[in-house]
């Protein structure tokens, strides 16, 4: 398992939420991390989800 951080931020760059979480691979990552999003209603919100590695997985402006 991978350790993945998601972070969304109010347009003033005022930090909503931070998350960790484990998945198997980048994309069970990137599903778990847009359900996420959609539960915590963050999906329109600024935010980005880093792999272990810091790539972006996903990533909204």
């Amino acid at each position: 398992m991978r350790t993945y951080k998601l972070t969304a931020y109010e347009k003033t760059g005022e930090l909503i939420t931070e998350e960790t979480f484990t998945a198997e691979n980048d994309e069970l990552a990137k599903e778990k991390g847009h359900a996420l999003l959609e539960e915590k209603n963050l999906i329109e919100q600024t935010h980005r989800l880093a792999s272990p590695a810091g790539k972006l997985l996903l990533f909204h402006v």
